[in-house]
């Protein structure tokens, strides 16, 4: 951890000396994402939506520092899939999707939150339920497609006493949009 801290500091203080425009703040920040993203298990996401050269999703100030694996058992989950497309759907269609998954940690399941990145998309998951190792579970989703047009892609972030503590799930769409009916109404000669 030492090491990666004394090469993050090598490398900031090497675009220090070499740049000296506007782009060196938002260097610095996307070295500190990435080192934030190597201490926390190597996970980083590419950013969609982003148009810069960053693939580091930003770290809020909250969880810079990622935590420390807990010591003793812990619990494990597998899903079957983590990605699901439902290919073309049209405007307003409300679709479900179950992510089954399985605890095959050693120590009993518990998700204390499921999240999603936008209120079309509502995810149901087992609350204050434990799954025991070995059980598995369901996480529903459902995505309403009203008011989206084109492809669309949702992630819901499930927290649990798992390590790492989240988990992420990502549904796809390609919403056709409604025909749009002329408002001028028809011709009167």
């Amino acid at each position: 951890m030492k090491k990666i801290v004394y090469a993050f500091l090598i490398v900031a203080g090497a675009f220090l000396s070499a740049c000296s425009n506007g782009d060196l703040e938002k260097r610095v920040t996307d070295l500190e994402r990435r080192v934030a993203a190597l201490e926390g298990g190597g996970v980083s996401k590419a950013s969609p939506n982003n148009n810069s050269n960053s693939t580091i999703q930003p770290v809020s100030e909250n969880n810079a520092l990622p935590e420390e694996k807990p010591e003793g058992p812990i619990p494990v989950m597998e899903f079957t899939e983590k990605m699901h497309d439902f290919g073309t759907i049209s405007e307003g269609d409300v679709v479900t999707k179950v992510f089954k998954f399985k605890n095959t940690g050693e120590a009993p399941l518990l998700i204390s939150n499921a999240s999603s990145s936008c209120g079309c998309t509502i995810p149901s998951y087992p609350k204050d339920t434990p799954i025991a190792p070995g059980e598995s579970g369901e996480i529903k989703v459902q995505y309403n497609s009203r008011g989206k047009k084109n492809q669309d892609s949702k992630v819901v972030r499930i927290t649990a006493n798992t390590w790492p503590t989240t988990n992420n799930l990502t549904i796809r769409a390609f919403v056709e949009p409604k025909a749009e009916a002329s408002e001028a109404g028809p011709l009167k000669q």
